[in-house]
């Protein structure tokens, strides 16, 4: 198809990674899956036909995501898009985190995106066009979820490095796209991969994985500065925050 793409996507075994490459792949674009399980990414690559790709990667890994870089464009001739989702979180408050724990959240969760932005963004220069999404979570903007204190801030730092990139590139290169993208609470194995686990989840509060999906498809489509997969939450507890942070927190903390 003519407007068929070429897309990288780390944390593509499970989740919304998994989710995405479906979507994408029944688009015609041609997708490269990438994450640590091997086994994992070839049973999603059996959903997507012949044009899917794994490359197994170890995103916390600088050279293995140059690897993976050079594996795309080997195999593609030149990639559009690179979707950086590896990600993982934590059951721990902030006064009872050890260094190695917050050291592995900012690894995970930002480091890999810093690695995939530096690794592909050259590329996306020579072409003179590309699109970046960093996948973010709504959690960086709003303490609703304290027990996932050093997720929320490893994905908050990685929203600035996101801005700040995209404003860095609008300067000199208009036709490479920066998008940040914030799911919620999303019907995913992510709660149960957590470090510590994760308490239960009140019952119809996740969204569908398959509309989170449908939502980075449409931003890879239409690209934008940022989005939340769940549109409520801008509308809604994202709002309500910043209009009175302090108002906000207090009831937060009432409701336990």
């Amino acid at each position: 198809m003519a407007d068929s793409k070429h897309i990288v996507i780390t944390g593509a075994s499970s989740g919304i990674g998994a989710e995405l490459a479906v979507q994408l792949a029944a688009g015609g674009h041609r997708v490269m899956l990438a994450a640590r399980r091997e086994r994992e990414l070839q049973v999603v690559a059996a959903k997507l036909g012949p044009g899917a790709m794994v490359v197994p990667t170890d995103a916390t890994k600088r050279h293995e995501v140059e690897r993976l870089r050079d594996r795309a464009i080997e195999a593609f001739g030149h990639v559009d898009v690179w979707v950086n989702n590896a990600g993982r979180g934590i059951n721990r408050p902030v006064l009872e985190l050890t260094d190695e724990e917050f050291d592995l959240m900012m690894s995970v969760n930002v480091k890999s995106a810093l690695y995939g932005m530096q690794a592909i963004v050259p590329h996306f220069i020579a072409r003179g066009r590309g699109h970046i999404l960093n996948v973010s979570s709504v959690l960086s903007r709003v303490p609703i979820v304290t027990f996932r204190s050093a997720y929320n801030a490893a994905k908050a730092a990685l929203n600035a490095l996101t801005a700040n990139a995209r404003v860095d590139l609008a300067r000199a290169h208009p036709g490479i796209h920066v998008t940040l993208v914030m799911p919620g609470l999303v019907r995913t194995e992510f709660q149960e991969n957590a470090l510590g686990g994760s308490p239960p989840m009140p019952p119809g509060e996740a969204q569908p994985v398959e509309d989170a999906a449908a939502a980075i498809v449409a931003a890879i489509a239409h690209p934008v500065a940022e989005i939340y997969t769940n549109p409520r939450h801008a509308s809604g507890i994202v709002q309500r925050y910043f209009q009175d942070v302090g108002a906000f927190e207090r009831e937060a903390a009432a409701r336990g």
